[in-house]
């Protein structure tokens, strides 16, 4: 009897880990609704190279034109680098301050949207772009299933980036993206209604 209740016991007790694991776990619908962009950082939380590695490899399983996979990023996480790219950020200085990690996101030119070196349509080289994107929508909502949240940052001053990272010439900046904990829980922004953005035919 006691064997038994030891055993019981014993299984129970393994058995807390998963589900802990398993409540911390948000659905996909909680990440999109409760992923924001966040200006005011928790200095008091850190993000271990580790996570950041954990996060990427999920941004790696992103589509792009051709498997080209086009999308780099560069992560300042030693404070000094973060420091160096937060002054490269124009008025978002003051906002991610306190971000641990600031991560560029460049995508390669002449790489996706094109087949045997000439555009394929149009849009030719925005397709590289239209890749970062979908790569760097990856990484916002891993970042939220994984607790963290994000600022994607237009303003950035790409020359000095390239030369902070050493970035090829044929890598074009897109954004930066400031990746910590919100200090604060923002307001919903309003969104249009979805008739305005959908067409039905």
């Amino acid at each position: 009897m006691k064997r038994t209740i030891l055993l019981t016991a014993l299984a129970a007790l393994m058995m807390l880990p998963a589900v802990a694991q398993e409540k911390q776990s948000p659905s996909f619908d909680e990440v999109l609704t409760s992923r924001r962009s966040i200006r005011s950082y928790d200095a008091s939380k850190k993000i271990s190279e580790q996570e950041v590695r954990h996060l990427m490899a999920a941004v790696q399983e992103a589509p792009s034109w051709a498997n080209q996979q086009p999308t780099k990023y560069y992560v300042a996480i030693s404070p000094e680098k973060v420091a160096a790219v937060q002054d490269l950020v124009g008025g978002n200085k003051e906002r991610i301050k306190n971000a641990p990690v600031l991560i560029v996101s460049t995508y390669e030119r002449g790489k996706s949207g094109f087949f045997r070196g000439n555009p394929a349509n149009e849009v030719g080289d925005g397709w590289g772009a239209y890749d970062n994107g979908l790569s760097n929508c990856y990484l916002v909502l891993k970042a939220r299933a994984m607790g963290f949240d994000t600022l994607i940052m237009g303003m950035r001053e790409a020359d000095k980036l390239h030369q902070l990272f050493n970035i090829p010439d044929g890598e074009a900046v897109m954004a930066v993206i400031a990746l910590g904990y919100r200090a604060a829980d923002p307001v919903q922004p309003r969104h249009r209604p979805l008739d305005d953005m959908v067409k039905f035919y």
